[in-house]
């Protein structure tokens, strides 16, 4: 097993693990924020469905073109400092939503809330993958899975307490400066240089040679899908069809997210024991295969089902989103290597966003056409039951890839 001499004393690595969760938490409050709101957005500036489904989708036009650049850049310009400068960007953007007063406007600034956010995972994953050794990855992508899946919960619960308060634009304004204070605790973060920039790592080449590489890009792909349609659409679904208040969409959506938060925390543990046991491979695959196919059902339930059964499948499928989610990033860590996560990571949420551009437009479309959502959910089970042969069929072993034989095979080193 490669030897992760980067690694920082264990206080220390906890530490940066913490503040990467919070960025992440931050990251998935604000671009919540809209769809959360979308309900008082669509009365208050006269918007349509397909306009709310424009809206979902915009943030993921330049988020997912901007992946692969912010891949390379966190690898070249140290992933600490574009990390940081992501965040105040997009927490700009959330702030300014609130001064919004036209779909132009709102459509401008979810297109600079991708630019900000996209830079989170690369920068979080190359961070990770430097910072952590591979026995300790699951719990770490645990915690920042309990970050990112938090923060939707608390966007829920916390932004529907201000909109009840302050309304919609005050909910922007205090959820924009907020972000704006993590900013101070990184500020005093320091990083030996190897621990943030590549020095040797493989050429693009070799890289996008890998077949394990398109395998976690379309089993990523099926699993953003569900979660992104969920993510924009089901504060507005539970509101419009199944008749809940603002208050009592509220609850339902933040306790379903703290359901997927824990957990992915308690899956990114168990992956670890498994790792140690030297069982990585068949507990990594196991929870994307029971989860993919667990996903299948659950949209089919939620779309088509009674009330009661579309609730708790609501549920359900947080659990089993939870329990997939540190595999989603701490699978390519460990196949990639500090050398080449950021870009790896970088191809893979740029092809997998582009779902969360298809599916909140798609849903919206379908809602404007039929009047409700059903042909919606059928179609994100299809999509769900894609992924398993992404994570089974394509990706080999869980362990490193040896990049010194595969670039001595032709592509030569990533240049500088």
């Amino acid at each position: 097993m490669r030897e992760r001499s980067l690694a920082e004393p264990a206080r220390a690595r906890w530490s940066i693990v913490a503040l990467l969760a919070v960025a992440l938490f931050i990251n998935y409050v604000d671009r919540g924020a809209v769809p959360s709101a979308a309900h008082l957005l669509q009365a208050d500036l006269h918007l349509a469905p397909h306009h709310l489904g424009l809206l979902f989708s915009a943030f993921f036009w330049t988020y997912a073109l901007l992946q692969i650049p912010i891949g390379w850049a966190a690898e070249r310009l140290g992933a600490a400092r574009v990390l940081g400068a992501g965040l105040a960007l997009w927490a700009c953007a959330t702030l300014l939503t609130g001064a919004s007063h036209s779909f132009g406007e709102l459509l401008g600034l979810r297109l600079l809330l991708g630019v900000g956010e996209s830079v989170g995972f690369p920068s979080v994953s190359k961070l990770l993958a430097s910072v952590v050794p591979i026995a300790s990855l699951g719990r770490a992508n645990g915690l920042v899975s309990f970050g990112y899946l938090f923060g939707p919960a608390v966007g829920a619960y916390g932004g529907g307490a201000l909109m009840v308060h302050i309304g919609w634009r005050g909910m922007f304004y205090v959820l924009g400066a907020l972000s704006l204070l993590w900013l101070i605790p990184w500020s005093f973060v320091r990083l030996a240089p190897a621990a943030q920039r590549t020095v040797n790592g493989p050429g693009w080449g070799a890289l996008l040679r890998q077949r394990a590489l398109w395998g976690t890009t379309l089993g990523h792909f099926a699993s953003n899908y569900t979660f992104y349609f969920m993510l924009t659409w089901l504060p507005y679904y539970l509101v419009k069809v199944r008749g809940l208040s603002t208050a009592a969409m509220a609850g339902v959506v933040g306790s379903a997210y703290l359901v997927n938060a824990a957990s992915a925390f308690l899956a990114g543990w168990f992956a670890d024991r498994a790792v140690r046991a030297g069982h990585g491979t068949f507990a990594y695959k196991s929870m994307m295969l029971i989860a993919l196919i667990g996903a299948v059902a659950c949209m089919l339930c939620i779309g088509l089902g009674s009330a009661p059964l579309a609730l708790g499948a609501i549920f359900v499928f947080q659990v089993l989103l939870g329990m997939s989610s540190p595999g989603t990033f701490a699978i390519s860590q460990i196949l990639a290597g500090p050398g080449a996560t950021a870009r790896w990571i970088g191809v893979q949420n740029a092809l997998a966003n582009v779902s969360g551009i298809i599916a909140p437009a798609v849903a919206g479309y379908l809602a404007d056409a039929n009047g409700g959502f059903a042909a919606a959910f059928v179609i994100a089970a299809g999509v769900s039951a894609l992924g398993v042969f992404g994570w089974l069929g394509l990706v080999p072993l869980v362990e490193p890839l040896d990049w010194s034989a595969r670039t001595a095979r032709g592509s030569g080193p990533a240049g500088p």
